[in-house]
């Protein structure tokens, strides 16, 4: 009674703890589980060559269909991504980024437009009137024989063109 253990071994426990158990079996229980066990092996080989010859069997369907692994593959990644969209939390996620999205375009625009204004603003002003005006006068000393004039943007190009045909005449020079 206090020796005897009804849990039944699991699949890889030690042989000695079931070589035991066999011991307080009486003959008759014993040839009874044999009988059991050998079924049960038996049940267990059909079903797996009842899977092997549909596996077979899915294979040729799907040889005569022209699916192939890679379109399995495809199909697979399509249903995944179709199920992941139309979670709750994807589409939360969704909304939230969208919003976010949204607020931060709105938030660029706003600061554009407060630069743009700001801009403007100095543009307009007496110290920038001031400067411009001395830009132009040294531009039609430096200049010569070019008619006095012009904007501030027009001195800001000629300066930048002047620029970049140097940059390109000392990188001419140092690959020769």
């Amino acid at each position: 009674g206090l020796l005897r253990s009804d849990s039944i071994p699991e699949v890889g426990e030690d042989a000695a703890a079931t070589v035991g158990m066999a011991e307080t079996l009486s003959e008759e229980e014993q040839d009874e589980l044999r009988k059991e066990l050998a079924k049960v092996e038996e049940e267990i080989q059909t079903l797996s060559q009842v899977l092997a010859a549909k596996e077979k069997h899915l294979a040729e369907i799907k040889r005569k269909l022209g699916i192939n692994s890679l379109q399995e593959l495809r199909q697979n990644i399509t249903k995944s991504w179709q199920d992941v969209t139309s979670t709750t939390v994807y589409k939360r996620t969704s909304e939230t980024l969208s919003q976010a999205g949204q607020k931060a375009s709105a938030a660029f625009s706003s600061v554009g437009s407060v630069i743009t204004k700001k801009f403007e603003d100095v543009r307009n002003s007496s110290t920038f009137k001031s400067f411009e005006e001395k830009v132009e006068n040294f531009k039609s000393k430096v200049g010569g024989s070019k008619p006095a004039g012009g904007d501030f943007g027009e001195v800001l190009n000629s300066a930048a063109n002047a620029s970049a045909t140097e940059t390109i005449a000392e990188q001419t020079e140092e690959e020769t």
